[in-house]
């Protein structure tokens, strides 16, 4: 009997300490601890039209032919916030005019779009692979349509708007109406 009573006694100062315990933490006995929580901060957003300054040139590794064959396109956020970009390019031949009055091409996207954060004065690029311009003067097609020149194109970005740029070195010249296009990267292409 002597045993049963200790054991008793340490039953109830086992409760006793759980209760004192679960009222200190303010968890109930039989309830589970609920896991803490983390606070996660929020993405930058998407860069609005206005943040970007856009710029292009001929690319370094072009195909071979004599037009533009291949450009880099550089994205550089002007503002004074952090913000991404990401996805692939639309692009439409344009006159010096409205970017709203331009030719689509058909793009084929290329890779895969991943977040890229541009913080302020920082860059970001896509390359554009046309068909290329075979031949001298005025050049042509291998497909026999006859080649396109643009002073301008204007290149969209999904979330980013549409702006229109010129090359630093020239006209955009293609055949076919059509691109290659990367996705947004923060690797300057070649």
């Amino acid at each position: 009997m002597r045993h049963s009573n200790g054991i008793r006694r340490a039953a109830l100062a086992t409760t006793a300490v759980t209760a004192v315990a679960a009222a200190v933490t303010g968890i109930l006995p039989g309830t589970a601890m609920a896991a803490s929580t983390t606070t996660t901060s929020t993405p930058p957003p998407a860069c609005p039209a206005s943040a970007l300054q856009v710029s292009a040139w001929q690319a370094a590794h072009p195909p071979v032919g004599t037009g533009t064959g291949a450009a880099v396109v550089q994205f550089t956020n002007v503002s004074r916030k952090t913000c991404v970009l990401k996805g692939h390019p639309t692009v439409a031949g344009a006159g010096n005019g409205s970017p709203a009055h331009n030719t689509p091409l058909k793009v084929t996207p290329t890779g895969r779009a991943a977040t890229v954060t541009v913080r302020p004065h920082g860059k970001a690029w896509v390359k554009l692979t046309f068909v290329q311009v075979q031949g001298e003067g005025d050049g042509y097609c291998v497909s026999g349509k006859t080649p396109a020149a643009y002073p301008t194109m204007v290149i969209g970005l999904p979330h980013s708007g549409k702006h229109q740029v010129a090359l630093n070195d020239g006209w955009w010249a293609e055949c076919d109406n059509k691109v290659t296009v990367t996705p947004v990267s923060a690797v300057k292409p070649s």
